[in-house]
């Protein structure tokens, strides 16, 4: 019985040292992933004080309000747009979004919703910006797009969609091992150690260099820094966004929205993304009035390999007569 007990009292002892050491090892991790202050920005900061917390975003230009809003991931900013950033805001007035849980904007402990982005677009439009306003969105984000143009068409005028994901990924819904991978991630000090392995450097250059860049010798330092940065801020709490993710709460059902939206839309691809033709013959099936565009040599982020491109088709596309 004594034996029994010791062996336990030990085992516990050997438990709270592994804790303590991993919960140092991610307070040093989170700290030295923003060393060099990659996303300070030392002009133009502002924030939203929007119900689930503080949103930045920076405003620039002059003209037509233009929102641009980058890919819903882990490590996604509005620094995606830096390459394109300052050209727009020559003719729009640009407002470069972070989105919630993301970047320099909260990332509170909550189950992240398509629907809750569609709030904040349209809350954000509403509250900050103050008119129909023309918008540019990314990735996982266009989700969000068609339905708050769906949900209240009278705030946004045209949209480009940039690399949507495929109709059949959206329409996955969270399962049994979603959802246990979801509650992995969110467990205090184990679950942020293994969101700090999905999220290390290392990941994040194979991320750019295999699924991002068309040309992985072309890959944006830079950016790929960001990145890896917007992904610690918050001293990990940026698992709870990515546990959402991976768990498949962000997905949602468009058709019906994608159907219904009377709002001028096109549809740009990086001719070497996955599956990207099928998936722009699949959005104008179900809505033929999308325009679309396939830039060569570029992947997942066009606006960042062909900016000069990318911004060619902006100007036709927004300049363009309803």
């Amino acid at each position: 019985m004594k034996k029994q007990k010791n062996k336990i009292i030990t085992l516990g002892i050997l438990v709270t040292i592994a804790t303590g050491i991993i919960y140092i090892a991610n307070k040093i991790i989170a700290a030295s992933a923003l060393f060099k202050e990659m996303l300070d920005e030392p002009d133009g900061n502002n924030y939203y004080h929007w119900r689930f917390g503080d949103v930045y975003y920076r405003k620039s230009g002059h003209g037509a309000p233009l929102l641009l809003v980058h890919d819903l991931s882990a490590g996604g900013s509005g620094y995606e747009w830096k390459k394109i950033e300052s050209k727009l805001s020559k003719q729009y007035t640009v407002y470069t979004i972070d989105l919630l849980g993301c970047g320099r904007s909260d990332k509170p402990k909550i189950t992240y919703t398509n629907f809750i982005y569609v709030q904040l677009l349209c809350d954000f439009v509403k509250n900050v910006i103050g008119e129909k306003t023309n918008i540019i969105a990314s990735g996982l984000s266009t989700s969000f797009v068609i339905m708050a143009c769906n949900s209240n068409s009278d705030l946004f005028d045209k949209n480009m969609l940039v690399n949507p994901p495929s109709l059949v990924s959206l329409n996955q819904i969270p399962g049994k091992n979603s959802k246990m991978q979801k509650f992995l991630l969110e467990i205090p000090i184990v679950g942020t150690m293994v969101y700090h392995i999905l999220v290390s450097r290392v990941y994040t250059k194979n991320l750019f260099i295999e699924d991002y860049y068309f040309n992985p010798f072309h890959v944006d330092t830079d950016f790929m820094e960001c990145y890896y940065e917007a992904a610690h801020t918050g001293d990990g709490s940026g698992k709870y966004l990515q546990a959402s993710i991976t768990g498949k709460y962000l997905n949602f059902n468009i058709l019906h929205g994608l159907k219904s939206i009377n709002n001028s839309t096109c549809i740009i691809g990086g001719k070497d993304e996955p599956g990207i033709k099928d998936i722009v013959d699949d959005y104008l099936y179900y809505n033929p009035a999308m325009e679309n565009v396939i830039i060569p040599k570029s992947k997942h982020f066009p606006h960042m390999e062909q900016p000069a491109n990318f911004l060619e088709h902006v100007g036709i596309y927004f300049s363009a007569e309803e």
